[in-house]
């Protein structure tokens, strides 16, 4: 499912217009990426949480030259999902076939 996607179901369901719906729907994602940002995380109680991980440096290597480098210290956006909504993500799917099977 793609943005627009989500936009055209969000509108047909509430009937609320498409572009009202679109305007919010970046609005949201727009305050989610400023407060994370900031520093602050997001939590969205029986949805999940839009958190920021810290990564320890390390060494890596740079291919083409074969060199060891070291990328710092540094941190990214993460979400993590709610327990429910993991609970039924786990049983919707479980009831669909598998679209990769090829034993039928």
């Amino acid at each position: 499912m793609r943005k627009a996607d989500l936009v055209t179901a969000i509108s047909e369901k509430t009937g609320v217009p498409k572009v009202d719906v679109l305007v919010t729907l970046e609005y949201f994602f727009t305050e989610v990426k400023n407060a994370l940002a900031e520093g602050e995380n997001v939590y969205i109680r029986g949805f999940g949480s839009f958190v920021i991980k810290k990564r320890a440096k390390k060494i890596g290597r740079h291919i083409k030259k074969n060199i060891a480098i070291e990328i710092p210290e540094h941190y990214i956006p993460s979400f993590k999902p709610a327990k429910i909504f993991v609970d039924q993500v786990k049983e919707n799917v479980h009831s669909m076939p598998d679209e990769g099977d090829s034993s039928e």
